[in-house]
């Protein structure tokens, strides 16, 4: 199979590549447009009205892993200010994340990000209409930080407190960019989560599938650092998904069959781990093969890249295939108006949207990919699903009654109903 296929300048041998791991809705492409409720009960002692003349705005916080990220967005999705601290480039010297260490970095920079938000929207904290802060789920260290910080601010400036489920941020961002009504068929992958899910409103998701092991972020992760790739000048500073895709670009996707994980489960589950494992056991094989030593880096390191990311994109495609077919049977999706989004770190890659937009046009669906900018962890999606809360007056607390709002590192996504699937 020539390294051309999974090039963008050929959409046509791209297509076909993907052809056998399109989904289960079979035929030719259509034509047209391609039992937990997380939320916590209404509190109708809050006021939502706001000043005459303008419009709602919100300070969002995320602190849920390694980015202390704070925005403030207004009603119509206008980002006002925002501010974001990344610590990516130092928790890949350690070869991963340090709870203690992403912890003490974000209690150095979280009021900076706030002042520096605020400062950007021409604001001050007693502007804002609310504030909102991720509390679920996440690293608990680095959770309690944007916990605590956002608690100060509503108490000092005696604004209300919006709690937000992480997971669910990532799934309704694109609604700021894109007319996406309700119900639609949402996957999310990030560097923590793989997971498939019905949104039916702002309150509630059915979820239909989750990882059993690792997320495909931290497989692309893994695999990066166990091929060294930050030793090459050009991949210095890139995550570790980046770092794959951009490599994966130049390599030839069939050179090591990697095998994709499942086959025979008929449900909407997802296992990277396996993925994993296979990857690392051809990179040694390589290494032997070609003497690598020390911080030396394969010769052949972008076909490694290409077939591991061909494997887990496979994956991916087929458990969404499985979930059209699921969401068509039981009609849980209006014919007319069938949807996926993609959200979460790793539909950054490019690679893996194509192949998105692929099997949704197999099956009937239009697909959409927040920006790029919107799919990694950010406060402008927390701040957003604050919006959408306020508007459905949701989880609205008081400045005077933040007591029973905790942290939940884990945390599931609406009712499962997996097994149904």
């Amino acid at each position: 199979m020539p390294n051309s296929m999974i090039t963008s300048r050929c959409a046509l041998r791209f297509r076909r590549l993907l052809l056998p791991i399109s989904c289960p809705c079979h035929g030719p492409p259509k034509t047209g447009t391609p039992s937990v409720n997380s939320q916590a009960p209404k509190t109708p002692s809050i006021s939502r009205s706001v000043s005459t003349g303008r419009r709602l705005t919100i300070l969002g916080i995320e602190t849920s892993c390694d980015d202390t990220g704070v925005a403030i967005l207004d009603s119509d999705g206008r980002i006002l200010g925002e501010s974001l601290f990344s610590q990516q480039e130092l928790h890949s010297d350690f070869g991963g994340i340090i709870p203690p260490l992403a912890r003490d970095l974000h209690l150095e920079n979280i009021q900076k990000a706030s002042d520096s938000a605020l400062e950007n929207a021409n604001m001050t904290l007693g502007d804002v209409d609310a504030i909102a802060v991720t509390n679920r789920p996440g690293l608990p260290l680095s959770l309690l930080v944007g916990l605590n910080h956002a608690k100060k601010l509503a108490v000092s400036a005696q604004k209300p407190l919006i709690p937000i489920h992480h997971m669910e941020a990532h799934a309704f961002t694109v609604r700021m960019v894109e007319k996406v009504e309700f119900p639609f068929l949402v996957l999310l992958i990030s560097g923590g989560h793989s997971l498939l899910a019905i949104a039916q409103d702002v309150s509630k998701f059915l979820l239909l599938g989750s990882t059993f092991d690792d997320a495909p972020g931290e497989a692309f992760d893994k695999a990066t650092r166990r091929l060294k790739l930050r030793n090459l000048e050009e991949f210095t500073g890139m995550s570790g998904g980046q770092a794959m895709e951009t490599a994966a670009s130049r390599g030839d996707p069939s050179a090591f069959p990697i095998a994709e994980p499942l086959l025979h489960n008929k449900d909407c589950n997802f296992s990277f781990a396996g993925i994993k494992n296979s990857a690392r056991s051809f990179i040694i094989q390589e290494e032997e093969k070609h003497g690598i030593e020390g911080d030396e880096v394969l010769p052949n390191v972008s076909d490694l890249c290409a077939s591991m990311q061909l494997a887990i994109t496979k994956h991916l495609c087929r458990r969404v295939g499985r979930a059209m077919e699921f969401v068509n049977r039981n009609n849980l999706l209006p014919d007319d108006r069938r949807s996926l989004v993609v959200s979460g770190g790793v539909a950054c890659n490019g690679y893996i949207g194509r192949a998105m937009h692929f099997v949704g046009s197999r099956c009937g669906y239009k697909v959409y990919i927040p920006p790029r900018h919107l799919c990694t962890d950010n406060g402008v999606m927390i701040a957003w699903n604050a919006v959408e809360k306020w508007k459905a007056n949701l989880d609205i607390h008081p400045y005077n009654a933040l007591g029973s709002i905790d942290i939940e590192s884990k945390c599931p996504l609406g009712e499962d109903i997996s097994a149904e699937v």
